[in-house]
């Protein structure tokens, strides 16, 4: 009897885990916020509507401007080494940012006639390797990112892989928590 008893017991708790574990997987993945990605016709009109502002305006004037047009030419010669990830030779030129930059830690290097800011993400091991490059050094640089400001007279290089005489100097963290 104990048998019978403890055979029917068995396949009920089981079945009842199952369906309150299911429960629980259901709940967990409707309280996640769901990702806010816009469709491309509303990242357009949200990107239309910020052109109307002042900020807006003001930028697309630096974009027509002389040294807008420069920055952006600057940006666009190595944005197929940019999706590539591949390696950009560079000449550092100046070991500090430009007066009033906010980048953090940067440097100014060359690449292939064209001024470029460095800027580098870096923890204080890292910095202390970065700090022992020299101007007229040659480095070679990797990055998947370019970005420019109306505030900086060129286009921005985020550091994320740098060698010399095919030594390893910095290579970017990656960051904990997400991408």
């Amino acid at each position: 009897m104990k048998k019978t008893i403890y055979a029917l017991i068995l396949p009920l708790v089981v079945v009842s885990g199952l369906v309150f574990a299911n429960r629980d997987s259901k709940i967990d993945t409707t309280q996640k916020p769901a990702a806010n990605t816009l469709g491309a016709a509303a990242a357009k009109t949200e990107r239309e509507q910020w052109e109307a502002t002042a900020e807006g305006i003001k930028f697309r004037t630096w974009q027509a401007s002389p040294e807008g047009i420069k920055v952006l030419d600057g940006a666009a010669k190595i944005r197929e080494q940019l999706s590539s990830y591949s390696n950009m030779e560079a000449v550092i030129t100046s070991l500090t940012l430009p007066p009033g930059s906010r980048l953090g830690f940067g440097i100014m290097a060359s690449i292939n006639g064209t001024e470029y800011i460095l800027q580098f993400d870096a923890d204080k091991p890292q910095l202390e390797q970065l700090r022992t490059l020299r101007v007229n050094d040659k480095i070679i640089i990797r990055s998947h990112f370019v970005s420019y400001a109306p505030k900086y007279a060129y286009p921005i290089i985020s550091g994320d892989y740098v060698e010399k005489d095919n030594k390893l100097i910095f290579k970017r963290n990656p960051r904990k928590g997400g991408c």
